[in-house]
């Protein structure tokens, strides 16, 4: 009936929601799921929560039942590569069924080199996200530097690059105050593989700001799980904020 933007169907390519699941029990998962599922494509399972979560196979499956893909926070990736074991990490995800991987450097100092060559080795196997930018909000990457290392991850094999933003939305893409780096995005917008960007966004206010700037199929990541719907109806333009957004 009313004319909206022009939301692509699952299994999407472009558009993806992904979210950020630190907490949820299984049953909060389903109940969520079972109304929301169709909204989400990609749980990432936060920080290192994946290696202590109770009953991980069945939330993983979870998941899986309703066709949204898995992977584990980069913590987990740099807990295990920090202590030279990044073939236990690969038996650790392969025991769990899990075909897709967070190659990041938010806690530890990892180079590009050494994360390119991760990657090429990492993308013979499983899908890769590749994560630019840092968790500390006194890092502050120079735009040129961002560019070089997307655009290298890229070569290297990921499939999507992440941009660094923290589940408080003050590191990375952010400002320490919350506020989005504005000439950083614009770099990368007009630099970038685009449809291959998974931006960070854990905020309502974030999440405007990126749907009004690059459109309802951006791709936006962090997402808290309750808030699916809400981020949808901004995607649809059915939220003041985003009430004048057409993008069909």
């Amino acid at each position: 009936m009313l004319n909206l933007p022009k939301r692509n169907n699952k299994p999407r390519k472009t558009g993806i929601t992904s979210l950020h699941d630190i907490s949820l029990t299984t049953k909060q998962l389903e109940s969520i799921l079972e109304e929301h599922h169709e909204f989400v494509d990609l749980a990432k399972l936060g920080i290192g929560t994946a290696y202590i979560t109770p009953n991980l196979k069945k939330k993983i499956e979870i998941y899986k039942s309703f066709n949204i893909e898995v992977y584990f926070g980069g913590t987990l990736f740099e807990k295990f590569y920090s202590q030279d074991k990044l073939d236990l990490y690969k038996k650790y995800l392969e025991d769990h069924q899990i075909n897709s991987v967070e190659v990041s450097t938010g806690t530890i100092d990892l180079d590009i080199d050494k994360r390119v060559e991760i990657v090429k080795d990492f993308s013979k196997d499983f899908m890769v996200l590749s994560e630019v930018g840092s968790k500390d909000s006194d890092a502050v990457m120079a735009p040129s530097k961002w560019l070089h290392e997307i655009d290298s991850l890229f070569e290297a094999g990921s499939s999507y690059v992440i941009t660094e933003g923290r589940d408080s939305g003050t590191a990375g893409m952010f400002r320490s105050n919350g506020e989005i780096r504005t000439g950083l995005l614009e770099d990368i917008l007009n630099s970038s593989e685009i449809d291959k960007i998974i931006f960070e966004a854990p905020t309502p206010a974030s999440q405007i700001y990126f749907i009004n700037k690059v459109g309802s199929n951006v791709n936006l990541g962090n997402i808290n799980p309750y808030g699916v719907l809400q981020l949808e109806t901004q995607r649809q333009s059915l939220r003041s904020d985003t009430f004048f957004l057409n993008d069909n």
